[in-house]
């Protein structure tokens, strides 16, 4: 009995989803649940934007309460996607550029084309810019 094996030509030049290493997965998993909440996202985007914030000025930026707030500060910080630093009585606030800019940068070397420094999905292309 002959069974069917055959693969159009499409398919067999395209290239696969190259698998990522598991701490990776990991970690863009709980990146991107994180970003998926937009309090949280807008936390980042303020973040980002002032360099640091205390959490008072975070309350004033969303209109919401500083239970809340500190709740989502709170799983940003256990992820490692913010530092805390004490001043006072206030906590500020940053973003920890060097774990997001690790993990993204890992997702980069894993997925794109070398020749390239740039990933591609269907027609979408991600490229990094090497400045």
């Amino acid at each position: 009995m002959m069974t069917n094996t055959v693969e159009s030509i499409e398919e067999k030049s395209a290239p696969r989803f190259p698998e990522l290493p598991d701490q990776l997965e990991k970690d863009l998993v709980q990146i991107f649940k994180l970003l998926s909440d937009e309090t949280r996202l807008r936390i980042l985007l303020y973040l980002a934007r002032e360099g640091e914030l205390h959490v008072t000025a975070l309350c004033e930026r969303l209109g919401q309460s500083q239970p809340a707030v500190s709740h989502h500060l709170a799983l940003l910080r256990v992820a490692g996607l913010i530092e805390a630093r004490r001043d006072g009585k206030h906590n500020f606030y940053s973003v920890r550029q060097n774990h997001f800019h690790r993990v993204v940068t890992e997702l980069f070397d894993t997925l794109s084309d070398p020749h390239t420094d740039e990933f591609r999905f269907d027609d979408f292309v991600v490229s990094q810019d090497q400045a």
